[in-house]
């Protein structure tokens, strides 16, 4: 029996291939889901440029990457519930409105500081509209084709993360009108108003499913407890570790635990947590969510370690260093489009491809620094990158596809809230607490980064084979094979 929605439309029975208006769908929610990692990955290839530009120390460059992925995470579930009680529309041209006019503020900054703010701002816009893309999803697509909305949603993160990373290099080397980095921030502007006016034209009206009730408590406690980890690791290697970041770290175990307990309380009154806890107790969605965390833990450090590797210790300017990414970004893409049709056919065989050939990647880098004993040119990172590349591609939208095919369409927003929250939580800890361990361990000038990511690359090895259990563990502890239910 269908599903019917507010908006007298419905979701297609579970087994009926979705229309032509479903795909319009999924292909304007997609934009914000672009958006978003477009800006992750161009800020992170620009970060030298930011770096000689506003004299911006390595807690400040740290911040300008991570403090957008840590008002992203803060924001999502409530970004998420938000869309549940107003619709998901509504919200997706709000945030991407105000996204619009972030970035512009980011473009405008004239100190580190000033940019910081700004890109925390940013991060809470995107929070607005990212969460509806997955709902969407979720509420448009029945489970049995919800994994190849996924894999477009894996594709085109990947497409983002490719375009970030290229367009960045090149924006910054043409230096337009003399606004360098700045051009970065501009594009945006343009790109959301399209966004926004597609939005209008193509999503559907209304709140998709129950109203759900908003909880500024939780909202509060959950952000509260990821600000007392994230930021004073930001800031205390760079001031000696001062008393109040321990102090910081400290208070956010009680936080997180009375968070958590308020969230139970909401739940057994009846009311609409922020985190739903009933969520953790389906252990396959519980134990896959982990590892789309321990995922973006290792992606969002990688993706911050290597362009300071490739720029600053090995000589390439931005505009190669976007060709020596270029591989990498489009073996993704092509990876997360076929991931889905694989998984469906062989199951977990295909993320466990795609760890083993991160692991190969990650090896190969090690291998080529070591060998070259710091002399190496950029162009033979390109290799081990693309096997990156194609095996995150195998990796990621199985994950994501196995932990919303576990979830019932009602839970949509949290669901899909809590696995944003998540994964930018651990992106934002990954280049925070990752990150300044490269940092720590390259020295000034970054003298010593080839053997810092000879020790990360190994830790990320390690990484790999460990998503893989995690994903095996998940696809014997459901009734259906988690990322086989995933792939259509």
């Amino acid at each position: 029996m269908a599903l019917t929605r507010s908006d007298a439309t419905t979701v297609p029975e579970d087994g009926t291939p979705p229309g032509p208006r479903e795909w319009r769908i999924l292909a304007v929610a997609l934009s914000a889901a672009f958006m978003a990692v477009f800006d992750l990955f161009i800020v992170s290839i620009a970060t030298p440029a930011l770096r000689a530009d506003l004299d911006a120390g390595d807690a400040s460059l740290e911040l300008v990457v991570s403090g957008y992925a840590f008002a992203y995470a803060a924001g999502l579930v409530t970004g998420a519930r938000l869309g549940d009680r107003f619709g998901y529309r509504r919200m997706f041209v709000l945030g991407m409105s105000a996204f619009a006019v972030a970035s512009l503020l980011c473009a405008l900054a004239l100190s580190p500081g000033q940019l910081v703010a700004a890109r925390l701002l940013q991060g809470l816009t995107a929070a607005a509209m990212v969460p509806q893309v997955l709902s969407l999803i979720t509420v448009t697509f029945p489970a049995s084709h919800r994994g190849r909305a996924t894999a477009w949603y894996g594709a085109i993160t990947g497409l983002g993360s490719l375009a970030g990373q290229i367009l960045g290099g090149v924006l910054v080397a043409a230096d337009a009108f003399g606004l360098g980095w700045r051009t970065i921030f501009l594009i945006n502007v343009p790109l959301a108003l399209v966004a926004v006016l597609l939005a209008l034209r193509v999503l559907p009206k209304g709140p998709h499913g129950r109203t759900a009730r908003f909880d500024p408590v939780g909202a509060f406690a959950v952000s509260s407890a990821l600000a007392l980890v994230l930021v004073p690791l930001s800031l205390g290697r760079e001031q000696g570790w001062p008393v109040w970041a321990w102090l910081c770290v400290g208070a956010a175990v009680p936080t997180g635990f009375l968070a958590m307990r308020w969230q139970r309380t909401l739940a057994d009154r009846g009311g609409d947590p922020v985190v739903n806890p009933e969520l953790f107790r389906n252990r396959p969605y519980a134990l896959l969510l982990l590892a789309a965390s321990l995922y973006q833990l290792y992606f969002g450090s990688f993706l911050f370690a290597v362009p300071l590797l490739v720029q600053e210790r090995l000589g390439a300017g931005a505009d190669q260093a976007a060709v020596v990414f270029l591989l990498q970004g489009l073996l993704f893409t092509v990876a997360s489009m076929l991931g889905g049709r694989l998984v469906a056919r062989y199951g977990t065989r295909v993320p466990t491809a795609g760890g083993s050939l991160v692991v190969a990647g990650m090896l190969l880098i090690v291998a080529e620094l070591a060998v070259s004993e710091g002399d190496l040119s950029s162009w033979w990172l390109i290799p081990p990158l693309a096997l990156v590349g194609m095996g995150n591609g195998f990796l990621l939208p199985p994950l994501l596809g196995a932990a919303l095919s576990r979830v019932r369409s009602a839970q949509a927003g949290a669901a899909s809230g809590t696995l944003n929250t998540a994964q930018q939580f651990a992106n934002s800890l990954g280049v925070t607490l990752v990150g300044g361990v490269f940092l720590a361990l390259a020295g000034d000038e970054l003298a010593g980064a080839d053997t810092a990511m000879e020790i990360l690359a190994v830790g990320y090895a390690v990484v790999a084979v460990t998503l893989v259990l995690l994903i095996r563990a998940a696809d014997r502890a459901g009734g259906r094979p988690g990322p086989r239910g995933a792939g259509n």
